[in-house]
């Protein structure tokens, strides 16, 4: 397990890079609840409407890829040593390109216009692409990798198959093809999205940030060392079995004993997360853990949801066995998760910075640097936590009634959001005043240096 003490930031990029993508997620978010608001219960009738695969593609692309993608290109070079080439270039393009595609795959969605959906295709492809090429790059390069770095190097390939899947079910909105193979696509699509891009870099960071911000034991040696490529393989098993039963070369059982596989190795780690969670050294109440905590349960709730498929089926209609099964995924593990990271890693990596360039400018003692909950006080933090809680309940109850809470959970979705914004907006100004007092005492102490030095040449002058 690597220690703070051997975190690296001469090879971090500007703290500009994470804090686009950061400010920018939480308001797609905020246009999934007013997409609620706007069409009520049909946001919620079934996961092949236009206006769901909408609000799906807003929380994945546009809020959980967002924050996946800039807390990437930060953290991949503090942890392993390695930039991401051209790292600002880099940011700048995907970032512009991944919200372009967001709010033209959405309009495409809303309005059935193919030319959307092509220039979806155009900005989605391109930023990803340059997305994965200069992070593999950057992960190429690494020397001697950890496991953290192998987790998201199994993340990113899995970024890339859930891209390309991606572009094919795009492509087929413009140029129609079966609908078995739509629908294999779009399962093997969300598989690899939820279980390989999100998962497992969730999983691959969680053996570093969780006993390093949370003050919890390590994971144990097995699981950090195995599971992450174990799963990967797993999901490489499962995709190729998934395609060999739509081409009607096997039984549909083989895809499915993979995923079984799948899903009890991620329950595995949902429970060791709790168990170190529970053995924690700091007692008290921590909002970061709560997320956690929520994403960790969700996770178990989705398991039981699919295990037990059939009779929730019966008891609910399958239509909402369905919806609920991805709002555990996606709203109670991922959005939870990376909630809750973002309250972690935007505070530590404004200190960092700002103790580093201080250290670097300034030494020791010249400015204080506030700690991290200063960035972030508990107080909102706990605010927009109960908010995320609220729509999580009304999710549930808006699959089960989506006419009576369908728009309240819109409104919730709206207020945390914004909440969330505002929490996020108040470190990075909170970040800039430090940063600005940094530069003034730096440039003060510059220009009393020059004056002292004139000051000596006049005297040596009169002197001679």
């Amino acid at each position: 397990m690597i220690g703070q003490a051997s975190l690296s930031l001469d090879q971090a990029p500007p703290i500009s890079v994470p804090f686009r993508f950061f400010l920018t997620a939480p308001l797609f978010l905020f246009c999934a609840g007013l997409l609620l608001l706007v069409y009520g219960s049909d946001a919620l009738v079934s996961r092949w409407s236009p206006i769901t695969l909408a609000l799906t593609h807003l929380i994945t692309l546009g809020f959980l890829t967002s924050v996946m993608c800039g807390a990437v290109m930060q953290i991949l070079p503090v942890l392993a040593g390695s930039a991401v080439p051209a790292s600002l270039w880099v940011s700048r393009i995907v970032h512009l390109l991944l919200t372009a595609g967001v709010i033209s795959l959405v309009s495409a969605f809303l309005f059935s216009f193919s030319p959307w959906m092509g220039l979806a295709m155009f900005c989605l492809g391109g930023a990803l692409f340059v997305f994965v090429v200069s992070v593999a790059i950057a992960l190429w390069r690494v020397k001697i990798p950890n496991e953290t770095v192998i987790g998201m190097s199994v993340a990113i390939a899995s970024l890339a198959i859930t891209a390309v899947l991606g572009l094919f079910l795009a492509a087929s909105f413009i140029w129609p093809i079966g609908y078995g193979y739509i629908h294999t696509l779009t399962d093997s699509h969300m598989g690899w999205g939820i279980m390989g891009w999100v998962g497992l870099l969730v999983m691959g960071v969680a053996y570093q940030v969780v006993p390093m911000f949370q003050m919890t034991p390590e994971y144990p040696g097995w699981m950090v060392k195995y599971l992450t490529r174990t799963l990967f393989v797993a999901c490489l098993l499962w995709g190729v079995l998934t395609i060999a039963h739509t081409l009607g070369l096997l039984s549909p059982l083989w895809a499915e004993c993979w995923l079984l596989l799948m899903v009890l190795g991620y329950l595995s780690f949902a429970m060791m997360t709790l168990d170190v969670q529970k053995r924690r050294r700091r007692r008290l109440p921590d909002v970061t853990l709560k997320f956690w905590r929520i994403g960790m349960f969700s996770q178990m709730a989705a398991f039981l949801l699919w295990f037990w498929g059939p009779f929730w089926g019966e008891v609910i209609g399958e239509q909402a066995r369905l919806l609920l099964l991805g709002g555990c995924l996606l709203a109670g593990f991922a959005l939870s998760v990376i909630n809750g990271m973002l309250y972690k890693i935007l505070p530590f990596l404004s200190w960092f910075h700002l103790q580093h360039r201080s250290i670097a400018l300034l030494g020791f003692g010249r400015v204080k640097i506030p700690n991290m909950k200063e960035f972030l006080p508990d107080r909102l933090a706990k605010q927009q936590y109960m908010l995320h809680l609220l729509a999580l309940m009304l999710l549930v109850m808006a699959v089960l009634a989506p006419d009576i809470f369908s728009r309240p959970l819109g409104f919730a979705i709206c207020a945390s959001s914004l909440l969330l914004e505002f929490n996020l907006v108040q470190a990075v100004v909170r970040y800039r005043n430090i940063n600005s007092e940094i530069s003034k005492k730096s440039n003060a102490n510059e220009e009393m240096t020059v004056a002292e030095m004139s000051r000596m040449r006049g005297m040596n002058g009169t002197s001679a």
